[in-house]
């Protein structure tokens, strides 16, 4: 997919970057809703700019499904801080993407059902999980040579509130439910596109509404609606912001 780099998109907030030259670690912080496309395009971003990319929806991912595996109830919040402890996560470069491996399991493909997105929004919702999870989150990112890429849901606000640029993807329930659709049948998964509609609906409002780390925009954060746009317009946004505050890549 060829990328080519576009100004800077209609602002609806007001972007107050700076970069403390002190500053060892360049930190990209991409946040929003479930279905926005966050991930892919984190993905691309940093390996366009030679940056680290720590995919920390997948961490909760994997601490879902581990107490599944475990059967423990996702609701159990100081049980689940305990596996967080002891569990071990391996991002693994394999074809150009990655496999993602909790102890010594291959679980890829595993935490990317729809049951296992939901428990993931339900276990970080936890003091006792995001204790522990924030600390691997800001771990891993600050292990990276230059910069990092970092995509949740309280990036800017909680992980990284001093991270050098900071955005907010959005779009309408409706057309994230489609992609969502439009993803599992390329994958050869049935699914309803209501149903998927009244996830994406649940999965906002318990994300924005709990009580610990909830979902919104930084008040430094850029926030755009990708509704309207292709994936490679909204990298190649990212990548042209980036650079004006980062000008030299690792690379």
């Amino acid at each position: 997919m060829a990328i080519q780099e576009i100004e800077p998109l209609k602002l609806r907030r007001k972007r107050c970057w700076r970069v403390d030259k002190k500053d060892k670690k360049f930190i990209v912080a991409m946040d929003g809703p479930a279905g926005v496309g966050k991930s892919t395009a984190a993905r691309r971003v940093a390996e366009i700019l030679g940056y680290a990319f720590v995919d920390t929806g997948a961490i909760y991912r994997c601490l879902a499904w581990l107490a599944e595996e475990k059967h423990i109830p996702w609701t159990d919040g100081p049980a689940l801080g305990t596996l967080a402890q002891n569990m071990h996560i391996a991002f693994v470069p394999h074809d150009g993407g990655q496999r993602v491996f909790v102890d010594d399991y291959d679980v890829t493909d595993a935490i990317r059902t729809r049951e296992i997105s939901q428990g993931s929004s339900t276990v970080s919702a936890h003091p006792q999980v995001r204790e522990v999870l924030i600390a691997l989150q800001r771990k891993l990112a600050m292990e990276a040579s230059h910069g990092a890429v970092l995509e949740g849901r309280d990036i800017g606000t909680v992980v990284f509130p001093d991270a050098a640029v900071k955005f907010f993807l959005t779009a309408q329930p409706e057309v994230r439910a489609k992609r969502r659709y439009d993803e599992l049948q390329a994958r050869g998964v049935s699914a309803s596109l209501d149903d998927i509609l009244h996830e994406v609906q649940a999965r906002d409002l318990q994300d924005t509404a709990r009580a610990i780390s909830p979902m919104r925009p930084a008040d430094d954060a850029e926030v755009f609606d990708t509704s309207a746009l292709r994936l490679d317009e909204v990298i190649g946004h990212i990548v042209a912001c980036v650079r004006r505050v980062d000008p030299i890549p690792s690379h």
